[in-house]
């Protein structure tokens, strides 16, 4: 099993969900958050003060998927997410060694 973490722009949340949802992916966990890669700072002014920005607002999305599904999943959020542009975001894929569904102590694949 693995775990799949995207960092994307708000704007791409629900066209990504939908996508996600026609893959028949069932279950994710959305945090809005902050943060940079390769954006520069922007200069804006508030109150008359020049303020430079350097986080910008994302959303992170994390899916447990089993290993045959990883490939239709990060194909379907480069789609979905890609606008060819800086600040587009990241994935990130990390290996799940266990997993158990608290209600029923279930544990592995039939836990997802």
């Amino acid at each position: 099993m693995k775990k799949v973490e995207a960092v994307i722009r708000p704007t791409r949340l629900e066209e990504l969900k939908q996508a996600l949802n026609d893959l028949e992916v069932r279950g994710m966990t959305i945090y809005n958050v902050m943060g940079r890669g390769l954006q520069k700072d922007v200069k804006q002014y508030y109150r008359g003060q020049e303020v430079s920005v350097d986080l910008f607002p994302k959303v992170k999305v994390e899916i447990i998927c089993r290993d045959y599904w990883l490939e239709r999943i990060i194909d379907t959020i480069l789609r979905v997410c890609s606008t060819g542009s800086i600040g587009d975001g990241k994935i990130f894929v990390y290996p799940v060694d266990e997993i158990i569904r608290i209600s029923s102590k279930e544990r592995g694949d039939s836990a997802l």
